[in-house]
């Protein structure tokens, strides 16, 4: 029995302190939502997030962020990696001396292109161990106990393994990588490369064209991932092409979601207006793109989602200019 801190109450960090608690933890749930606080605390359900799911008892919710940190040796951070930064300001002089830090969100900072790890190093006092806990896993599938199986890659063997052993329960099976590079842009491109499956899906397309996004958008990905130092084990794995599947394809998909209704024909503003969670791939469609134009790398499907999402460019259009570029071989 271990005490684990979660930071971000929102459907993956709520999924994840369930799983934690099955395993026989105690978990400290923090969160900036009075409502959502007084709710698992009083009634053992996230009244916002995965309402119809059954909060352990030994899982307790809190506003304070230094009370979620106290004698915590592992402390998983699942806020979006827009506020990334901001809480791991906050929380580094909070942390217990022997905590690692559990990155679990999926996402770029737009302003710099750093990864989550690599915000962690920036700010966190002292050398606190990283793990990168990624891949296929919708937060609702997960609690209602459907095997899945992710990664935990770090650069520190030891902090891997236990986040491997301390999470591993039932039906959530991790395995291990050394690959945080690798891990983490394969979790977090593939956003935007749901975004482009969804448009497809949404104009009425059908197999054939979103197999053929997941396909050369796992090549932009293996692209960009590559060229900031990663394995292309990693992009063929879980983290890489088992997220990629999923979440161009999964009904429970916020990405494709908003790919779909964009590609009906809404704006941006009218989607995300009626959506309580945060689509990841619509910040990380404009950090990419950054990341690209710096490294002189050319992504088609990047391209065209930013047109989409900040330029109004039709989705049709989109589509209608990746089927005319110039023809070239496949690799």
């Amino acid at each position: 029995m271990k005490r684990i801190a979660i930071i971000g109450a929102g459907s993956w960090g709520t999924a994840l302190a369930v799983v934690a608690a099955r395993a026989g933890h105690s978990v400290s749930l923090w969160s900036r939502n009075a409502e959502v606080v007084s709710s698992i605390n009083e009634r053992r359900v996230n009244s916002r997030y995965l309402v119809s799911t059954s909060i352990p008892t030994s899982v307790t919710a809190t506003g304070d962020l230094g009370v979620a940190l106290r004698d915590a040796p592992m402390v998983l951070l699942a806020a979006p990696s827009h506020v990334a930064r901001e809480l791991l300001t906050a929380m580094s002089p909070l942390l217990d001396q022997a905590a690692i830090i559990v990155g679990v969100s999926k996402g770029i900072e737009i302003e710099t292109g750093k990864r989550i790890s690599e915000i962690a190093k920036e700010v966190v006092q002292g050398s606190v161990p990283y793990v990168c806990l990624s891949g296929p896993s919708f937060a609702k599938e997960v609690v209602e106990r459907h095997p899945t199986a992710i990664v935990a890659a770090s650069k520190d063997s030891a902090a891997a393994r236990m986040v491997q052993n301390d999470l591993s329960f039932e039906n959530l099976r991790i395995y291990t990588n050394a690959d945080v590079i690798g891990t983490e842009l394969g979790g977090s491109v593939k956003n935007v490369m749901a975004i482009a499956a969804g448009m497809a899906s949404g104009l009425g397309f059908g197999s054939n064209s979103v197999a053929a996004l997941i396909t050369r958008g796992l090549a932009e990905i293996t692209r960009l991932a590559r060229r900031e130092g990663a394995q292309v084990e990693t992009l063929m794995g879980l983290a890489g092409l088992g997220d990629l599947v999923l979440t161009c394809t999964g009904s429970l998909s916020r990405n494709r979601f908003v790919g779909e209704e964009l590609g009906k024909g809404r704006t941006l503003d009218d989607i995300t207006a009626d959506m309580s969670e945060v689509a990841e791939g619509i910040n990380t469609a404009r950090a990419v793109k950054k990341l690209a134009d710096r490294a002189g790398l050319e992504l088609p499907i990047t391209n065209e989602v930013n047109a989409v999402l900040y330029d109004g460019k039709p989705a049709r259009d989109a589509v209608a200019e990746l089927m005319s570029r110039p023809l070239r071989e496949e690799v």
